[in-house]
């Protein structure tokens, strides 16, 4: 199966210009989706007889279909979690973070905090055996994910994601992040919590 390059569903952010999300959407994750495919169509015809642990075709591609296939989920995570209607947080998502954080500002710290310490994304994530939000970062697409949870909102920190805007003031970029949360998505991704 093929991917597709899902479209954004606006044209601007407050606080992001439409140079900055065109080069990250169109071409930053364009090209894991692209790489993506390539990879899966290159895994399709690999030697199976040379697997090996120390190198091997077979493994490389592996490796590095999911690292490209993670930097697709998390951009379209992160893509659809935002929005051009800036809103009050609300619903379950709400009651979840104050739940496991005390409060909205106490979650609010630490996840901007996280953003400004983490390598490439930050992500609140509903974690099954704990039964509960916790939050993870993940250095590289492939590198921080933990097994058994389910990512609720995504922030890219990776440079590529402010650095038109906002250069090398990652606070800035965290702020207007945090402005534009499309909390009716985030709920939906808590719905049954």
């Amino acid at each position: 199966m093929q991917l597709e390059v899902k479209p954004l569903k606006y044209k601007s952010l407050p606080g992001l210009s439409e140079r900055q999300l065109a080069e990250h959407h169109d071409v930053l994750y364009a090209g894991y989706v692209k790489k993506y495919n390539e990879i899966a169509e290159k895994l399709q015809t690999v030697d199976l007889a040379s697997a090996n642990g120390t190198y091997s075709e077979l493994r490389e591609l592996m490796v590095e279909k999911a690292f490209a296939l993670n930097g697709v989920k998390l951009h379209e995570s992160y893509f659809d979690n935002l929005t051009d209607k800036p809103q009050s947080i609300g619903g379950r998502i709400k009651e979840l973070i104050i739940e496991r954080w005390g409060s909205v500002e106490a979650w609010t710290n630490e996840f901007a905090a996280l953003g400004l310490c983490a390598r490439g994304w930050v992500v609140l994530a509903w974690d099954y055996q704990l039964n509960r939000l916790e939050h993870y970062v993940f250095d590289a697409h492939n590198q921080g994910g933990v097994a058994d949870t389910e990512i609720v909102l995504t922030m890219d920190v990776y440079e590529h994601a402010y650095f038109l805007d906002y250069g090398t003031v990652r606070k800035d970029y965290i702020e207007k992040f945090m402005a534009a949360i499309d909390w009716s998505v985030v709920n939906g991704r808590v719905a049954s919590k």
